[in-house]
């Protein structure tokens, strides 16, 4: 026979659960001996061994109660939901350690690897990192709205930079993130954006430069994004309305 701390100790608890669970009613109290100590038997330390298990996977301890209770077709049953409900939880931790870890990877927070390549490949072609941080900041919460869009909109991304003029315009945009509001470089940009954007549309569709799709307060809010991280995109936008075009993250062609 056992002591209450031999129990214990047995089942991998502390005296102070086994009264709790003396108290809640989910394991009997024993009769006590002669000198008025509790002494245990071997059922106990099994009884005892499953409801440590079942409240450290969560199970209340009022359903804990009534698992011990149920006959061995309803306690299977039981036991294997509980183990689905884990597994779900197992996967769910997994995918936030992987977040986590991708916290401290520059470019991988929170972006698929198809940005991430895209990225690394504005990198290659020379485009000044505070205009990749725009961009990077941009697909952030794009791929958090609508991550089965991504692979359409870098794939679209790939075939813009793979033209020279395109590249050549970010090339700019690096050096203009240092330039004044009344630069007339701004002006000189605009008038070459307006007229490649028109040549772009009128080429290969107004999906081309602008994704139609993008709800308007959504893409406001991009817009604020970027003209937060590059003030100078903010009057270039301005400089471009003046020549057919408005918006940033959703650029679409309208009457000057």
């Amino acid at each position: 026979m056992l002591t209450i701390g031999e129990l214990a100790s047995y089942a991998g608890v502390t005296v102070r659960a086994v009264r709790h669970y003396h108290a809640k009613g989910l394991l009997p109290e024993p009769e006590r001996d002669h000198f008025g100590y509790r002494r245990y038997g071997a059922e106990a330390v099994v009884e005892l061994v499953k409801i440590r298990t079942l409240a450290d996977a969560g199970v209340p301890l009022a359903r804990v109660r009534e698992l011990l209770r149920a006959g061995e077709e309803e306690f299977a049953a039981a036991v294997a939901d509980i183990d689905r409900r884990l597994r779900a939880e197992i996967r769910e931790r997994q995918r936030n350690r992987e977040r986590i870890a991708r916290l401290a990877a520059g470019d991988n927070l929170a972006l698929p690897p198809e940005v991430v390549e895209l990225l690394d490949r504005l990198r290659e072609l020379g485009v000044d990192e505070r205009i990749i941080q725009v961009e990077r900041e941009g697909w952030i919460p794009l791929a958090a709205r609508s991550p089965e869009r991504v692979p359409e909109w870098t794939a679209r991304k790939r075939a813009q930079i793979a033209d020279p003029r395109f590249i050549e315009f970010y090339l700019t945009l690096g050096e203009a993130i240092d330039w004044a509001a009344d630069d007339h470089r701004l002006v000189e940009l605009a008038d070459k954006l307006a007229v490649y954007l028109t040549q772009m549309t009128d080429e290969q569709g107004a999906d081309y430069v602008g994704d139609t799709d993008i709800e308007p307060r959504f893409a406001e809010l991009m817009d604020t994004l970027a003209f937060d991280t590059a003030p100078p995109a903010r009057r270039l936008i301005e400089l471009l309305k003046e020549r057919g075009w408005t918006g940033w993250t959703k650029l679409e062609r309208v009457d000057p």
